[in-house]
């Protein structure tokens, strides 16, 4: 039982891994390639089109519980990974109608997968193996930010333009690599007690498949209503109210490091012919720094992180043993808030030294140029160690926003944590929509100080949600 379950997780992990490589590389490098197309007939705009992926995903997330559970995590995840590869396979041959249709099937596809995803992990977990499986699958998943990006570096680097066969090659090596992990998800098997289940189902003769699955609709809808109405009624706290600048913000600045920022070093006229393998770097980094978050600033037991669609979090919550240790920012802050608050001031000054950075090295078009590369100058001679610096910054201050969001929220409200993701989640991706739709056409430094001004007073906000809560003894720790 034990090893058929740790097979799975793995398993799972794999297909995520194939999956993301394509995914997040296309998110990367789609708004560079959308500007290098000879196509005249194509319209489309990249940031356009993640804004739909996020703002679809974000309300999808609604009613992505009530399909899982009437027709199974398993099919669910291969249903999904084939609306991941078709909207990979849309960059092969790219027309304007196909490229937001599957924008907003892959906004659906993506909620219904994080959702399957979490489901599917809980049933192959106990309370003694949770930990570890999280580990594994989110070790294999960040993997992700690796090879896919590595492969853009090789394929792109002295390149200018990107030429049609270029373009070709690239769509197809990533639709190769999320198929694979669609088909991956066929591999997984059934646990021990879903075969009781079904067995017993089965034996069932008077139930028909009809009724059964209506039934499994009927009941998946009620848990739909019933966590929706909680959702209404802490949206009117003053809690959640706090913290939604902090949420806000998150989602502006994953739309930049995500999307943005890659596209704006690929059209940096000063780095070159080293410009467009610069963004497959710059996503590496990012990865690097997310990593290096997690690992420092872990988060509580009360929920634990994967990625949805483009690198924002998802969540699954239990009640599992801690992290023994807390991360090396736990040896140094023993008190949980101090150590909370601590390291959200921490993400808020990584953030704004990258932003500055950022102003000073990087053109101020460079976000919103309809050709491939700048035409403005910026304050310093563009450098390539400071724009990858900037990268690592952006992935760690990420790292140092959503970890203690995620633990506030598991700490205040434990017994109301899936309506408290859910709104995390709305959130984050709303906003995260809203900012890609902007993209395209405000200039980086009003980007920005936007980012700025939200950051600054998602931070304060955070400070004062802190100094609000009085926690038990017992919830003082890790």
């Amino acid at each position: 039982m034990a090893d058929r379950r740790t097979f799975n997780v793995v398993i799972l992990g794999v297909g995520f891994l194939f999956i993301f490589t394509a995914f997040t590389t296309c998110g990367n490098i789609e708004q560079t390639v959308v500007k290098s197309l000879g196509n005249a007939t194509f319209t489309g705009s990249g940031y356009h089109s993640l804004g739909i992926i996020y703002g679809v995903f974000s309300f999808s997330n609604l009613l992505a519980p009530t399909v899982v559970t009437v027709i199974g995590p398993k099919p669910t995840m291969f249903l999904s990974g084939l609306l991941y590869s078709g909207y990979v396979a849309v960059f092969i041959v790219p027309s304007t109608w196909s490229f937001y249709l599957t924008s907003v099937l892959i906004g659906i596809g993506a909620a219904m997968l994080w959702t399957a995803q979490g489901h599917f992990l809980v049933e192959n977990s106990e309370a003694s193996t949770i930990n570890r499986n999280t580990g594994v699958f989110w070790a294999l998943l960040q993997c992700s930010m690796l090879f896919g990006n590595l492969y853009i570096y090789f394929e792109w680097n002295g390149k200018t333009e990107i030429s049609d066969s270029s373009r070709r090659m690239t769509f197809l090596a990533l639709l190769v690599a999320s198929v694979l992990g669609t088909l991956t998800f066929l591999v997984l098997r059934k646990i021990h007690h879903e075969e009781e289940m079904l067995s017993e189902e089965e034996g069932q003769s008077l139930l028909s498949t009809r009724v059964m699955y209506k039934n499994r609709a009927d009941t998946a809808m009620q848990d739909t209503k019933s966590e929706f109405k909680t959702m209404m009624q802490l949206l009117k706290t003053k809690t959640i109210l706090l913290l939604s600048p902090c949420m806000a913000y998150s989602g502006l600045e994953l739309s930049f490091y995500s999307g943005v920022y890659g596209t704006c070093i690929g059209a940096t006229t000063q780095f070159g012919e080293a410009a467009k393998g610069l963004i497959g770097i710059s996503g590496i980094v990012v990865g690097v720094g997310e990593i290096v978050g997690e690992f420092t600033f872990p988060v509580s037991e009360y929920a634990w992180r994967s990625l949805s669609p483009h690198g924002s979090l998802s969540f699954v919550t239990v009640r599992a043993p801690s992290r023994p240790g807390g991360g090396f920012f736990g040896l140094l802050c023993k008190n949980n808030r101090f150590r909370r608050t601590s390291v959200v001031f921490l993400g808020m000054v990584v953030h704004f030294i990258a932003f500055y950075l950022i102003f000073l090295n990087i053109p101020n078009d460079a976000p919103v140029v309809f050709e491939t590369t700048t035409q403005k100058s910026p304050y310093l001679t563009p450098s390539v160690s400071i724009a990858m610096l900037c990268s690592f910054l952006l992935g760690l201050g990420d790292s140092c926003f959503n970890t203690q969001l995620y633990s506030i929220l598991g700490r205040v409200y434990a017994e109301q944590s899936t309506p408290a993701f859910a709104i995390f989640k709305f959130i984050q991706s709303v906003c995260a929509a809203v900012a890609f739709f902007y993209s395209g056409y405000l200039l980086l430094m009003w980007q920005l100080l936007l980012m700025i001004i939200l950051g600054f007073a998602g931070t304060l906000c955070f400070f004062v949600v802190e100094r609000m809560q009085n926690f038990p003894p017992d919830l003082q720790d890790y």
